[in-house]
């Protein structure tokens, strides 16, 4: 079994968005705003490959939206789905799964591509994994989350008939496969899905919107988006404690610099430990 982080760019969004109540002052510290109060974030998803299975961890934004739509967001850099994939000898027709954390464009935009002014899936070969009750929250948004959920990001898999639904199982994990368990978390949105990757005696919790960066584990760090801030402050602790106890590593999806890190707890609360390098990752797991 391998892992492979997948970078498929950079974008911006607004420091006090993504900080929530933590004052500028402290944030900015961790991750420093331009001049128009916008923070440089990746979109770092993860390829699994599992005998015969390649099973991708979310998709980026992608790049079928109109210019308007980019303009909010700016992305950048050279990085981009397929080309990190290319690199790995990995094609849009060799992945066999895709696991979408939540529905937010950010994190499946990626999934659907434009053709000839035609939508379809980038990868026609795969089964593309969600949860019926998220899936149901998104194409019947609420107003806060609308702008986050595109339509144009969703139907088409639906329509594919390529789309199948992960069950919760209520208090504990859902097996997805020998190597994958999922856990549902409500606090960012309803029923986003954390991917654990188990490897021999390690393991490896996708973050998701979670955690979306190393500058996010501190209890108080919360990101503005989340719907419900107080249930996300419960499940970071939960998750935190059982972190440490049984040594994770955090992947992040978000975070422009560290791919990866353990946590230790302190006296002043939960904070990075080690940054891992995903070749660590793989030649120490």
């Amino acid at each position: 079994m391998q892992i492979y982080s997948i970078d498929t760019g950079l974008f911006k969004l607004d420091g006090g968005a993504m900080f929530g109540v933590v004052p500028k002052t402290l944030w900015q510290k961790e991750n420093p705003a331009d001049e128009n109060n916008m923070c440089t974030w990746a979109m770092r998803c993860m390829l699994i490959i599992d005998g015969e299975r390649k099973i991708l961890i979310d998709t980026g934004m992608g790049n079928k939206q109109p210019e308007k739509f980019f303009s909010h967001y700016y992305p950048h850099g050279e990085a981009s789905m397929m080309n990190s994939l290319s690199k790995l000898n990995i094609g849009a027709t060799d992945i066999t799964d895709v696991i979408l954390t939540h529905l937010h464009f950010d994190h499946c935009g990626g999934a659907v591509k434009m053709n000839n002014d035609e939508l379809s899936l980038t990868f026609p070969n795969a089964t593309y994994w969600s949860n019926e009750s998220h899936w149901n929250a998104a194409l019947h948004p609420n107003a806060r989350e609308r702008a986050s959920f595109l339509k144009e990001n969703i139907l088409p898999i639906q329509e594919s008939g390529k789309l199948k639904f992960i069950s919760e199982e209520v208090g504990q994990r859902t097996q997805f496969s020998q190597n994958i368990s999922i856990q549902f978390v409500h606090g960012h949105t309803s029923s986003m899905m954390i991917p654990f990757i188990h490897l021999n005696d390690r393991t490896i919790a996708y973050m998701a919107d979670l955690i979306p960066s190393a500058a996010h584990i501190p209890l108080p760090y919360i990101m503005g988006y989340d719907m419900f801030p107080m249930t996300t402050l419960k499940e970071k602790e939960t998750f935190l404690k059982e972190a440490v106890e049984k040594d994770y590593i955090l992947f992040f999806e978000h975070d422009p610099l560290i791919p990866a890190c353990t946590i230790k707890k302190t006296e002043k609360g939960y904070r990075k430990d080690e940054v891992i390098q995903l070749e660590k990752m793989n030649l120490s797991i």
